[in-house]
């Protein structure tokens, strides 16, 4: 197989003047799961269709392996993409299907069926090779446009939101799959997703990108407990981080009537600076119910009942107005809604963010 490397490599389309991916350095290890996250325009279906060859490296540079692939014909890189649209031909039969790049590509047809049955037995789609688009379902045909691209054994799998197309319960079947067949291959893949859901649960390494640039890259753990700016803190998790920036008075945070002591090594960042605000970060499974008195007391707006867990929507008072709050609970046993109660943060998974650049701060 091969690693991915992306060196410096910036993509401005034509008639703008702001690059859609601005100087990328980035590794792909050998057999690696990386996924691509973020919001729309961030860049990420650029910055896979810059490596895939469908769009044009304006500076920098891309390599397959040891090879430079930035100015190299799509069909020369070696390379197979699965897109959203699963982009079957409607008038040939699954077999066809999955065997036509090869058919092109002057492979004798004893071995394109071979390759096609061997795809087929993987990905469960014997029973249907010689059926039509037309007559299979939406997840069967997704897995159709993974057995042309299986078929072709290639050193790189790019895959362009291939389940935003597939309801719920399938996306989630559909994903387990995606994961296993990748590790069972061992193709190094590149997967872009806006679910950061899908992000989660799928990818070796996730690499957040925002307006052209790249926010952070690592594990998801990685990304989940250690977020290095607020960006990341709020778009990896979900329910999001509860965000509050909030004033800093006497070594502790200031929220509404109560005080939320600073780790030591945050009051020494902040007194370095001068800085009088500080942005604290929250998950909602890392706040409790107390009726401790450095509790803040809250109302009880909307419950999120699933099952064996909750999320309970509430508000902070805070100087500049009030601002919603989740924490996760109990499911079985949450407070109702309109009721009164108190939380309180666990100090240790609390997380600090310098109001003026959003970076991390050291905890």
């Amino acid at each position: 197989m091969a690693t991915v490397s992306f060196k410096g490599a910036t993509r401005t389309y034509p008639g703008t003047t702001k690059p859609a991916l601005n100087k990328l350095d980035l590794e792909v290890e050998d057999e690696e799961f990386l996924v691509l996250v973020g919001p729309s325009g961030c860049g990420k279906s650029t910055c896979l269709r810059m490596l895939a060859g469908l769009e044009e490296v304006n500076e920098g540079r891309i390599f397959i392996g040891d090879r430079d692939v930035t100015d190299l014909a799509p069909k020369d890189r070696d390379i197979a993409m699965v897109f959203q649209s699963y982009a079957l031909y409607p008038h040939m039969t699954v077999r066809e299907n999955m065997g036509f790049a090869l058919s092109i590509a002057g492979m004798p047809k004893p071995e394109i069926e071979e390759r096609v049955n061997e795809a087929a037995k993987i990905l469960d789609l014997e029973p249907y090779l010689d059926r039509k688009p037309k007559a299979m379902s939406g997840g069967q045909r997704q897995r159709v446009a993974m057995g042309r691209a299986i078929v072709r054994k290639p050193q790189v799998f790019l895959m362009d939101e291939p389940l935003s197309n597939l309801d719920a319960k399938l996306r989630v079947q559909t994903r387990t799959q995606i994961a296993k067949l990748q590790r069972d291959l061992g193709v190094t893949t590149v997967y872009v997703t806006h679910d950061q859901t899908e992000a989660m649960t799928m990818g070796d390494r996730i690499v957040v990108l925002k307006d052209g640039f790249l926010m952070q890259v690592g594990t998801p753990q990685d990304l989940y407990d250690n977020p290095q700016n607020v960006f990341v803190a709020g778009f990896i998790g979900s329910p999001a981080m509860n965000i509050i920036e909030a004033p800093v008075i006497d070594g502790n945070v200031r929220l509404g009537n109560k005080s939320v002591p600073l780790p030591a090594a945050t009051a020494a960042a902040l007194a370095a600076t001068g800085a009088k605000r500080v942005i604290l970060g929250f998950r909602p499974e890392d706040l409790r119910i107390s009726d401790s008195e450095n509790a803040w007391p809250v109302e009880v707006l909307i419950v999120e009942g699933l099952g064996a867990d909750a999320y309970v929507y509430t508000e902070v008072e805070l100087p500049g107005g009030k601002q919603q709050v989740v924490v996760r609970t109990d499911g079985r046993t949450h407070p109702r809604r309109g009721s009164m109660l108190g939380l309180e943060a666990i100090a240790q998974h609390q997380h600090m963010f310098d109001a003026e650049t959003g970076e991390r701060l050291p905890t």
